[in-house]
């Protein structure tokens, strides 16, 4: 995946930015959500020479931090407010320079030279520098690859940092994956969740999955193509292959295109291959009418296999939508 690569549609120039909130293109640089990166890192430093100085009051000197959300994929989403954070601001504190500097190039943005890299395993130590130059008064943009900074993205340390310094953060907003996807998805909307990433083991997906099998929001989920025939698979035996889900793929992009049907239907085609970034929403489950008291064989088990009892319980409550107290309950006055 290249942010080099364009492809032109009466919609505006299309570039391979990444998922919008979400996978700060670590899946393409090889180091994902759930991976140890220690493969590609961003670049170094553009500049950052001056001395952040010492700590005064941010609101006697208007220094903030500015959350960016950019592009997901369409330059044509590239917002006035974005483009001025950007070309105002003292600091651009970017998951990778290089790419932020061919998006500047691309939307011909001025921009400060003072750019720095701020990505997952330098955000630790880069936050309390962060904090101190915005501290001294100056604005700092915070910005990643594609989508909106800190939703499962870098970013979210940083706002710790600010947060608890009691400094002025703010945001422009930008396009969403997420949200996108569950808007077209034709799935309830009123209330969702958002899951990021599917972990990439087989083990941990169907751990994830079963405790939001009893779910009743929709689900939003980030998968990667190289990855969805086998999750697809977990998600068939663990969710059942009747449950609703649509696949949202290369979203503002030239192909973009999303599938609807159930986990069974899809996962037909998943195996078929699925190409571009892809995020899935899963309608939640339905309310099925149920008793504390249809399940306490599984609360015996795992107290047999030397759980505790009320810890049973809530394991099974939880499971089912059900009150910890009713499971407990009901299982202490068993016959």
């Amino acid at each position: 995946m290249s942010s080099d690569s364009f492809a032109s549609s009466g919609q505006g120039a299309d570039t391979d930015l990444g998922f919008g909130d979400g996978d700060n293109l670590a899946e393409a640089a090889g180091h994902g959500a759930d991976d140890n990166p220690t493969e590609a890192v961003p670049s170094d430093d553009i500049d950052l020479t001056d001395d952040a100085g010492p700590k005064i009051d941010p609101n006697l000197t208007g220094g903030r931090l500015i959350l960016v959300g950019t592009p997901i994929g369409n330059l044509g989403d590239a917002s006035p407010r974005m483009r001025e954070a950007i070309e105002t601001a003292d600091v651009i504190a970017a998951e990778d320079t290089r790419r932020f500097l061919s998006l500047a190039q691309r939307l011909n943005l001025t921009h400060t030279k003072r750019v720095i890299s701020v990505f997952d395993h330098n955000e630790g130590h880069r936050a309390p520098e962060l904090v101190d130059i915005i501290a001294a008064g100056e604005t700092v943009v915070l910005l990643s690859d594609a989508g909106m900074p800190a939703v499962s993205d870098p970013g979210y340390r940083v706002v710790k940092a600010c947060a608890e310094a009691g400094l002025p953060i703010t945001s422009t907003p930008g396009p969403s994956a997420v949200l996108m996807a569950l808007a077209v998805s034709g799935l309830p909307s009123d209330r969702f969740s958002f899951e990021g990433f599917l972990p990439r083991k087989s083990g941990q997906r169907k751990t994830l999955l079963t405790e939001l099998k009893a779910e009743k929001r929709t689900m939003v989920f980030f998968e990667s193509p190289h990855r969805i025939a086998d999750a697809m698979d977990d998600f068939a035996e663990i969710i059942g292959v009747d449950r609703p889900l649509a696949i949202s793929r290369e979203l503002t992009k030239t192909y973009e295109e999303t599938l609807r049907g159930t986990v069974g239907s899809l996962r037909d085609q998943a195996a078929e291959g699925l190409r571009g970034e892809l995020t899935l929403v899963l309608a939640g489950a339905t309310e099925v009418e149920t008793a504390p008291e249809d399940h306490l064989g599984e609360v015996s088990a795992l107290v047999d296999s030397g759980v505790r009892a009320k810890d049973a319980a809530g394991q099974v409550a939880k499971k089912f939508g059900l009150s910890k107290r009713d499971v407990y309950e009901a299982w202490l006055h068993r016959d």
